[in-house]
């Protein structure tokens, strides 16, 4: 078990992190309660303090570090646990081959994993497997095709084998398998073989016999001429005598439900019980115009292809999609209105719609029309946003508004086919596209969700009939939620002790008593086994890529299954850098940091040290975690520019993940604002801490982190001596629409905030030398972005920058080539302005 402090924070025992409190978890925590503006006073957390060597001696290279990243080893991937729970399955990259190998490590066996043969994939390749409500039977779909295994007697039968790609598999109360394939869905009775369509539908006018008379012309022909009319009658007797036929033969397929011609499925889930179907559909409409096209100079047959991309944001335009109860017994279907929704007619943007109004000379009157609504989109979802209990009768769906400022969880009385709205989340600013978990209790009609009502992603009880409560409350992030098959316990990962170490935890339902389940002070994901007594657990350190361990969840100790990191990369004594609180001007938070330095007695200090200030990619990204980077290639830049004498610093920026609602909407309608103040106190830090000279600081980035470098080298000019900006944005009305808008609005409604946001428009501002890299057929931020920005810098005389291009890569590079050109002008700025 582990204590809270008054705070809602757990402190525990790691080196040189905190101080420690004692205080207990309350349940049914008021938000008021909650604490979340008290911050802790958190310790730089120092790891290492080694200098970068190899065991021969050797310093390292870019070539090194930029080389195909096999050299390190190929980590584990997408693993699984057997049914049984006695082995483990994970996915691994062939050595020199983008082929993927399925490996199986069998727990008790200390022998090393083998690889699962091709001719038996289709009986081990379960990880998306689904299981009954007893966890007796087991199904899953191999390559479009849908196996059926009795988990008591280990039996495995083949259901189809017709590669048409079934989804939403699912078990019905009775034993039957459901899945749907296209605008239907099917049942198979595993133990008989017997198919059957469950239900299915069109968008199409619904067919008639015949058709009234189209004009005068008609109207006399099947009046005067008696045979037309003969004919006419009989096909209505024909008609309704199939019919008749349908609705009263049991062995008959069921007849298709109508919907609006031009529309289109979004999603569809069917009730375990069989006699529910929700449909969620929309107008039909291309995702993109025919000029939203990338060319591709670089293809073996010489020629440009024009390739196909996503919109832009400013391209957009809204769209609502409706939601439908049917009735699959009465062959009855009913709109679900979103009119009872709180706030579903609220004019969420009328302060941002009359600031611009006002910068044009004109009035913004309130208006209340009914918003657009759509089921949500959480981008580290693997589950639904429609959710049925087990029971059948009763769902959940979670909704959110077409502006980002509210989602809503509501159910479905399906007696009288209306929505029921159980919680609204709203923020001014945007709701999170992550952290949106929610599911039933399997025993009882109550919810449980994620929410950051509080300022932190926590999780909270809800019965149907009654109010919400926090079951697991403070300022930490809460996430990767799993129920037990008793509704014991709530598994979780959160980053309790400290923001960049995330353990797994477990919150009994009823009791509301959390209990640690690891102390590996790193990164770790969690799987829960299927006998529910162990974990699989996927960890990471500062210098260690991910490798697998499971642990029992009543044993203290992890054990580690797999050493997939290769001896080179081992026999290298990494730096660890230290993660920093530092200080900020503007919050009462620290920005969490992390900071590479040499060893203080290798280095003479009669000259003050320079320095690289790095800016991580996405925004909503945390960096400054003691885990293992995703960005690898720096992490190991940064060793090398180390060794050469350089302090780096990393910093976790206000909009950085992992930290709070507070922090990620910093950024809102204002993006290279409050970001380049954060690296602003991070040079100050580091001319205070670090004996760097504070105009010997250069700074670069890709993506995000790129169009960080621009905000920067334009608006602050005097912060850094020289930039390299990475495949970056310029112009965020070019971007995409489900991340802009978020954060800016709508270019339409909101253009201030683009304005105010793009970088292009402050391009009168650079004095410092920059250097821009730009992958040619990048689909995410497009080429564009620097071809338009580098005709600005030429129209204004622009002489202090320099633009490589690379032909044949998108947004991740892949080529070891293009890695290492890039890196080599990134050092060769710094070593030349530095």
């Amino acid at each position: 078990m582990f204590k809270l402090c008054p705070q809602g924070l757990l402190v525990a025992s790691v080196t040189l992190l905190f101080v420690s409190c004692s205080a207990t978890q309350t349940v049914n925590t008021p938000q008021e309660s909650l604490g979340t503006n008290i911050v802790p006073a958190y310790e730089t957390l120092t790891t290492s303090t080694e200098t970068v060597s190899t065991t021969s001696g050797e310093t390292l290279t870019l070539k090194q570090i930029m080389a195909d990243p096999d050299w390190m080893g190929r980590q584990p991937l997408s693993p699984y646990w057997a049914d049984d729970s006695a082995g483990v399955y994970y996915q691994q990259k062939r050595l020199g081959s983008p082929l993927i190998d399925l490996w199986v490590k069998e727990l008790n066996d200390t022998s090393n994993p083998s690889k699962v043969s091709i001719s038996s994939k289709h009986q081990e390749a379960y990880q998306r497997r689904v299981l009954d409500q007893n966890g007796e039977m087991a199904a899953w779909v191999f390559e479009g095709n849908i196996f059926y295994k009795d988990l008591k007697t280990d039996q495995l039968k083949q259901l189809t084998k017709d590669n048409k790609k079934p989804y939403n598999l699912t078990f019905l109360n009775d034993g039957r398998l459901s899945f749907q394939s296209g605008d239907s869905f099917y049942g198979i009775d595993p133990k008989t073989g017997f198919y059957e369509l469950l239900v299915t539908w069109q968008f199409a006018d619904k067919p008639k016999a015949v058709s009234a008379p189209e004009d005068y012309i008609a109207e006399q022909q099947q009046g005067l001429i008696e045979v037309v009319a003969l004919k006419r009658l009989h096909k209505q007797q024909g008609f309704e005598q199939q019919i008749l036929l349908e609705k009263n033969n049991s062995s008959l397929a069921p007849t298709s439900f109508y919907f609006a011609k031009g529309n289109e499925t979004v999603e569809a889930s069917l009730s375990p019980n069989g006699k529910w179907l929700i449909i969620a559909e929309t107008k039909q409409s291309p995702w993109r115009d025919d000029g939203d096209i990338m060319p591709n100079y670089i293809n073996e047959n010489g020629r440009i292809s024009p390739d196909k991309v996503r919109p832009r944001v400013a391209d957009v335009t809204p769209k609502t999609e409706n939601l439908w109860l049917l009735n699959i017994e009465q062959h009855s279907k009913k709109p679900l209105s979103y009119g009872n929704l709180p706030g579903f007619n609220d004019d969420v943007l009328a302060s941002v719609k009359r600031e611009n109004a006002a910068a044009k000379g004109k009035e913004y009157s309130v208006n209340r029309l009914p918003r657009d609504i759509v089921l949500l989109r959480d981008w580290s979802w693997s589950q639904s946003a429609i959710q049925w209990h087990s029971n059948g009768d009763s769902v959940a769906v979670m909704l959110e508004a077409w502006d980002n400022k509210d989602r809503w969880l509501t159910t479905v009385d399906v007696s009288e086919g209306k929505l029921e709205s159980q919680h609204r989340l709203h923020d001014d600013a945007w709701i999170n596209y992550k952290f949106n978990s929610f599911g039933w209790l399997q025993n009882s009609k109550a919810l449980y969700y994620l929410s950051e009502e509080s300022g932190y992603a926590n999780l909270y009880l809800k019965p149907i009939a009654g109010a919400a409560t926090a079951l697991v409350s403070g300022a930490f992030e809460v996430d990767s939620l799993t129920l037990s098959q008793d509704d014991s316990f709530i598994y979780f990962k959160a980053n309790i002790k400290h923001p960049g170490i995330y353990e797994i935890y477990r919150v009994g339902v009823q009791s509301g008593n959390i209990e640690t389940l690891t102390d590996l002070n790193g990164m770790t994901d969690y799987q829960l086994s299927p006998n529910e007594q162990s974990l699989l657990l996927t960890h990471s350190k500062l210098t260690r890529p991910p490798e697998l361990y499971v642990k029992a969840i009543n044993d203290s100790a992890a054990k580690q299954i797999t050493h997939t990191t290769s001896q080179a990369f081992l026999d290298i004594d990494w730096i660890a850098p230290d993660i920093v609180p530092i200080k900020s001007s503007y919050t009462d938070k620290p920005i969490f940091s992390r900071v590479y330095a040499p060893k203080i007695a290798n280095f003479e200090f009669d000259e003050k040290r320079k320095a690289v200030v790095f800016s991580h990619g996405a925004g909503y990204l945390q960096n400054s975690h003691l885990g293992w980077s995703g960005y690898f290639r720096e992490y190991m830049f940064h060793n090398m520019l180390v060794q050469q004498g350089y302090v780096v610093l990393d910093m976790d920026y206000r909009a950085s993940a992992g930290y709070g609602r507070d922090w990620r909407t910093a950024i809102y309608r204002q993006m290279g604002t409050p970001e380049i103040q954060d690296l602003q106190d991070g040079v100050n830090w580091l001319a205070e801490n670090q004996h760097v000279d504070a105009s010997r600081v250069g700074t670069y980035g890709g993506s995000y982190g790129g169009f960080m470098t621009f905000m920067a080298m334009f608006k602050s000019p005097d912060l850094f001596k020289a930039g390299a900006a990475l495949r970056p944005v310029s112009d965020w009305a070019h971007y995409n629409h489900g991340y802009t808008s978020n954060i800016l609005n709508t270019p339409d409604i909101d253009p201030i905030a683009y304005e105010r946001s793009s970088p292009i428009y402050y391009a009168e501002g650079l004095q410092k030398p920059l250097l821009i890299n730009a992958p040619m057929v990048d689909s995410n931020v497009f080429f564009v972005d620097v071809v338009r920005l580098v005709q600005r810098f030429i129209e204004l005389e622009k002489q202090n920058f320099e633009t490589a291009i690379y032909p044949v890569e998108s947004h991740g590079f892949v080529q070891p080539s293009s890695w290492l050109d890039e890196y080599r002008r990134i050092y060769k700025l710094f070593e030349t302005n530095l």
